[in-house]
């Protein structure tokens, strides 16, 4: 079979990934000359604890095994099973972990609540204020800059992949598609894989999709002198990870409400350190368009100091700092707006903060219910 997929993002490669697999050959599409949205300008956390039980839970599990399987055939992709911990600094936030570990899914979340000297033990570099943390074994990292190129070179190696950037397709034909150079690609399967690009063909197939656009802001700092040994967010991710809800949760939201700036721009901390010894930190949440396309300070001054509180010591210089998009399903419970749009194409888009984690097993379920 003859598959196109178009988006060049994490979630296109890994349906691409998936179909040359499978054996069939594969054309991947990209408007720009790389990726540049979403896929690129996040964490590259496969971010298992705090899923959703259920279908979110079992996709992002399915998915951690095959980002390892993929990292054994891919090392460019910098995939390390380095875990996270979450750090508590309040008795609030004590109770929300003791109430998920004690829950009867914590195992397959690979949860552990950890005292500080347990906290030192696993991560040494975290030096800085805490009470206790709440240790995820099952989370890992990957490299996003590097990580879509990577594929796409292991790709190239079969012999049965093209890639194809600086081309938007335009047109939807009944075998193949057509692009903006007025060349046409034959295919069997188109799979539109289009991010947070959700105007042009994709409204003119598909129609309104129950996807919403969501802005972040991040950034990256010079190499730390000292390696974190895990990925590390602090108690306000409780606030925006479905895993952690519960009375407990409730208390905290009533009792100890987020500082103003956090508020404002729905923050938490989450901060990995990159195989260069960088470390990047974020971010925020803004859900209402049109999106202001300011990069404002104050979020990253906020960020700035939560980081150093729990490192105890200044970070490095900031290196950059950048906003992005990403689509996310209007349905909590959805993990992807999966939609087959014509005989012979699929729309596949709206996961959310969960595309770098579970793309790889969204593309999997892609693929069996295509029929590749």
């Amino acid at each position: 079979m003859r598959v196109l997929v178009v988006g060049g993002g994490v979630l296109g490669t890994m349906h691409a990934w998936q179909a040359v697999s499978r054996g069939h050959d594969v054309v991947q599409v990209e408007r720009e000359q790389q990726a540049r949205g979403a896929s690129v300008r996040n964490f590259g956390l496969v971010w298992v604890g705090g899923r959703a039980p259920g279908e979110e839970l079992a996709t992002a599990r399915r998915a951690r095994e095959l980002w390892e399987e993929i990292g054994r055939q891919v090392g460019g992709i910098g995939f390390r099973a380095n875990g996270s911990l979450t750090a508590l600094r309040t008795p609030a936030e004590v109770a929300v972990a003791e109430e998920v570990v004690a829950r009867p899914d914590a195992a397959d979340r690979g949860l552990k609540f950890l005292t500080p000297d347990e906290v030192r033990a696993v991560n040494p570099a975290l030096s800085g204020a805490m009470v206790a943390a709440l240790h995820c074994e099952r989370d890992a990292a990957v490299e996003p800059r590097v990580a879509q190129p990577a594929l796409r070179q292991h790709l190239l190696a079969t012999g049965r992949y093209t890639w194809l950037p600086g081309r938007e397709v335009r047109t939807l034909l009944p075998h193949g598609v057509r692009d903006d150079h007025g060349d046409v690609h034959e295919a069997d399967l188109v799979l539109l894989c289009t991010g947070a690009a959700l105007g042009g063909l994709v409204r003119e197939v598909a129609g309104e999709v129950p996807v919403r656009r969501v802005r972040l802001q991040m950034m990256q700092t010079d190499p730390l002198a000292e390696r974190l040994t895990t990925s590390v967010a602090d108690g306000d991710s409780f606030r925006y990870y479905p895993a952690y809800r519960g009375d407990a949760l409730d208390a905290l939201n009533r009792n100890q409400p987020q500082p103003a700036v956090a508020a404002e721009h729905k923050m938490q901390l989450l901060m990995v350190q990159r195989l260069d010894g960088s470390l990047t930190i974020g971010d925020t949440h803004e859900y209402d368009e049109p999106f202001t396309f300011d990069v404002d300070s104050a979020p990253y001054e906020h960020l700035v100091e939560v980081a150093e509180s729990l490192l105890g010591r200044p970070l490095p210089p900031i290196r950059r700092r950048w906003a992005g998009v990403y689509a996310q399903h209007t349905d909590p419970a959805a993990v992807v707006h999966r939609d087959r749009i014509a005989d012979n194409a699929w729309l596949v888009t709206g996961p959310g903060g969960r595309g770098m984690t579970c793309s790889p097993a969204i593309a999997e379920r892609t693929a069996t219910e295509a029929g590749l």
